[in-house]
């Protein structure tokens, strides 16, 4: 029986990781829930699952439950993600929040000697280098839950590193895929949360529509697997079918197959080495019919670059980068920007910026000075 905390188990990677351990309740047992504000969703979450650590990161949401269910251990802000993290119960813990609180509750955890399931892209985005240099240094395992990166974790087990040529991570190219160029400007959040193949949050959505998530996925891919990051590429694969390829020296190219289904990477990562029929969907490729892939538009997804540009100027860079591209996607959600303005706000905090080492309170407060620059951004 492994024992699990979910971080963020109201979002959608939450959500689905519940899922997976209904299926399993003689191999994984939840004893620890965390999310953001809903706190009546994380209520009927604990009540489900026989839970009573939660955690809350708004205060006045964790007084509101506190107050009305006094038999429940709530904590309250990042210390209270951090507390249910570093539990002596705990034995993964599923990171799954936005924004770099998860950063905190990861290092926290793996300094108490906690494997991750991790699905935060803030995480190693913003403190890549620390936060694999700790995992080392205690001997303990990240496996990761994204689906391009789970792919790439299942295609390198038992091979070298040095074998590796390069790493392909597929993109479907989002919900503006087929939109005129001339138009994208236009586009509303409405049509922009129009996903062709995945079902996932809003700032994800958005991400998928720019490629900023693949380009942090190239961030995380160089730090998970030691791999430069101009050894690691995009490829547009509309049909979200093959979640990532990994070329070798030799010329052989192994991939990972499935339905865009987020459960299948998280059951992978929390009974890794194990796999088990859960009657989660199966793959049938005779009704797929064809698989296509392409190189990326630059003129259509210029956020790849800029994570590049991140990457190569390192320190608390990405950690701005990541930071200034939460708040305009929020921004554009609002209406308050254009979608095409996503990148120039992105671009604009990043210019402002010089990079520091990456602490954790460097990076703590490279991020809330990006994200105050992003508020203030204006179109010019």
């Amino acid at each position: 029986m492994k024992r699990i905390a979910v971080l963020g188990s109201t979002g959608s990677i939450g959500t689905q990781c519940l899922d997976v351990v209904a299926r399993l309740p003689d191999r994984l047992q939840v004893v620890a829930l965390a999310a953001h504000q809903h706190h009546e969703r994380l209520w009927q979450q604990a009540q489900h699952f026989g839970v009573r650590h939660v955690a809350l990161v708004d205060e006045q949401a964790a007084e509101a439950l506190r107050q009305r269910q006094p038999d429940l251990q709530v904590y309250a802000g990042d210390e209270g993600l951090q507390t249910v993290a570093t539990l002596p119960e705990v034995d993964t813990v599923v990171v799954g929040v936005a924004g770099v609180c998860g950063l905190a509750a990861t290092v926290a955890a793996l300094r108490a000697g906690k494997s991750i399931a991790l699905a935060s892209k803030e995480v190693l985005v913003a403190a890549g280098h620390s936060v694999t240099a700790l995992a080392k240094e205690r001997g303990l395992p990240i496996i990761p839950i994204d689906s391009e990166h789970s792919a790439v974790f299942q295609c390198l087990q038992g091979e070298r590193v040095e074998a590796v040529r390069r790493i392909l991570l597929t993109a479907s190219g989002g919900a503006l895929r087929d939109v005129p160029l001339e138009e994208l400007p236009y586009v509303t959040p409405e049509r922009a949360l129009q996903h062709p193949t995945w079902r996932m949050g809003a700032k994800i959505t958005i991400d998928s529509a720019t490629l900023m998530n693949k380009g942090l996925e190239i961030i995380e891919a160089h730090w998970l697997f030691g791999i430069p990051a101009q050894q690691v590429q995009v490829v547009i694969h509309h049909q979200s079918i093959v979640h990532a390829l990994v070329e070798m020296q030799d010329g052989s190219v192994l991939a990972q197959l499935g339905l865009p289904d987020m459960r299948l990477p998280i059951q992978y990562a929390l009974l890794y080495p194990e796999r088990v029929d859960t009657g989660l969907p199966q793959l049938d490729l005779t009704q797929i019919g064809t698989l296509t892939f392409a190189e990326p538009d630059p003129r259509r997804y210029p956020a790849l670059q800029l994570a590049r540009d991140a990457l190569a100027a390192g320190g608390t860079m990405p950690a701005v980068m990541n930071a200034a591209n939460e708040v305009a996607v929020a921004r554009f959600l609002k209406g308050e920007i254009r979608f095409t303005d996503i990148v120039s706000c992105v671009r604009a905090v990043m210019d402002q910026h010089q990079p520091t080492l990456p602490t954790l309170e460097a990076v703590q407060h490279a991020d809330t000075w990006a994200r105050e620059q992003a508020r203030l951004w204006t179109s010019r």
